[in-house]
């Protein structure tokens, strides 16, 4: 069983910056397939940004591209979430997900990932 734990989340005017953090309990954390994801408020859950742990490869949804970069910490067992020029729209919760061996693709479908963070808060004022 994976744990994961976001944090990072907050309040934040349009246009700034947060950086969430997403820390695993599982030691082979780092052979984890890691995705974001978001749910405002009377919306249903969807993707943010994906990364593949063979390779390093790196998805993201269309409204966030070239403002939010996924990566992983020097230690392995963290995921981070870096978020740019913030807009009101990006309000909602953030959940990391992880999908462990075996592997499956769609990086951006909440079925592929068998665990899920409890979620941190993000609120972009205009």
């Amino acid at each position: 069983q994976v744990l994961l734990v976001e944090s990072g989340g907050g309040l934040v005017q349009a246009g700034g910056s947060l950086k969430l953090s997403c820390a695993a309990s599982e030691s082979t954390f780092s052979t984890y397939d890691m995705g974001w994801f978001r749910q405002a408020p009377g919306k249903e859950r969807e993707f943010v940004a994906a990364l593949r742990w063979s390779g390093g490869t790196t998805y993201y949804a269309d409204s966030v591209k070239g403002r939010f970069t996924i990566s992983r910490g020097n230690a392995r067992n963290t995921v981070y979430l870096q978020m740019n020029s913030l807009k009101p729209e990006d309000t909602a919760d953030y959940y990391c997900a992880a999908d462990g061996p075996p592997y499956s693709g769609a990086y951006t479908r909440p079925i592929k990932y068998d665990y899920w963070g409890q979620g941190t808060q993000v609120t972009v004022s205009s």
